[in-house]
């Protein structure tokens, strides 16, 4: 296994580490905080690092299929979500802090998609 893919594969899981604690914490607490947008940057920073490495490795850019449709979909979607939840944050709008983790378990479940596809594809 080449260190390259080993460093897209843990980018990956501590995308999927830092995504799934920051939303399921923002959920049981009730309201967004601080910490929970810094947890989704480093989701997004985690997991637009992995898919970077493994658009090198598989030699290429964008492929227009399942798997490169969904994950684009979900990183828009990342940066979308964490762009918002700063401005919540530093607006200190606290009806939308309190009702943000709506959003962000659909996303959270959204990003899974390309995630579950990417490991079919890795083990197939």
């Amino acid at each position: 296994m080449s260190n390259l893919l080993i460093a897209a594969i843990i980018s990956m899981i501590l995308a999927l580490t830092f995504y799934t604690i920051g939303v399921f914490a923002e959920r049981k607490s009730g309201t967004l905080l601080n910490w929970h947008g810094i947890i989704f940057w480093l989701g997004f920073i985690f997991d637009t690092t992995g898919t970077t490495i493994m658009s090198k490795i598989s030699g290429g850019g964008f492929s227009f299929n399942l798997h490169g449709v969904t994950g684009l979909i979900a990183l828009l979607l990342m940066a979308f979500h964490a762009i918002w939840a700063t401005v919540i944050l530093v607006k200190k709008n606290k009806a939308a802090q309190e009702n943000f983790h709506k959003f962000s378990l659909l996303v959270w479940l959204i990003w899974l998609v390309p995630f579950v596809i990417g490991l079919i594809i890795g083990m197939g």
